[in-house]
């Protein structure tokens, strides 16, 4: 028992914030504060199993019981709404309370460039870009090889560069084609 005390207590205090942050950038406050403690408390059960380094392990629990998180409460929506005798007065639904808070503005258009991929190309540049992984931690997270990262990697980068271009096109604002070759 000591040596999972030891192990948790070496690992634990580099995992909050940056689990935090990831967790933050993805749901609503309360449900990320819930998802931690859940994250944590299975970090805290394979104390002893941890690889070096653990964030991005922690990272792939943190996914994982975020899903989960995600799953009850669409549950719990779906139970209520056969409950309910009539329609519930207007309220903020559960939905749109798992929905991050939405970005600053000037964030605005790469957050709906981010939208407009596949969840899967925006998770990756979410691990990359956010929380600064290497291919081969993202490997970890994802449960697939670093050249596979790599290579999705290499093609979300161009997709969300072509969503911003366009982005930028439709508002009006017109690139610079100085230093280029047509």
């Amino acid at each position: 028992m000591d040596s999972r005390r030891d192990r948790f207590g070496e690992v634990a205090p580099g995992l909050i914030e940056p689990l935090r942050r990831f967790l933050a950038r993805r749901t609503d406050p309360a449900t990320a504060e819930d998802v931690l403690a859940e994250t944590l408390l299975v970090c805290w059960r394979r104390a002893e199993d941890l690889p070096e380094p653990a964030l991005p392990w922690a990272y792939g629990v943190a996914r994982n019981c975020l899903r989960n998180a995600e799953r009850a409460a669409r549950r719990q929506q779906r139970v209520a709404g056969r409950l309910a005798a009539e329609p519930p007065p207007a309220q903020p639904s559960l939905q749109s309370a798992l929905q991050p808070t939405p970005p600053p503005d000037e964030d605005l258009a790469l957050h709906e460039a981010l939208a407009r991929l596949r969840p899967e190309e925006a998770e990756l540049l979410r691990l990359w870009a956010w929380e600064q992984l290497t291919p081969a931690e993202i490997a970890v997270v994802l449960g697939i090889t670093p050249n596979a990262v790599s290579i999705r990697l290499t093609r979300a980068k161009q997709k969300l560069s072509d969503r911003l271009r366009k982005t930028r096109a439709a508002a009006g604002h017109e690139e610079s084609r100085e230093g280029r070759r047509s």
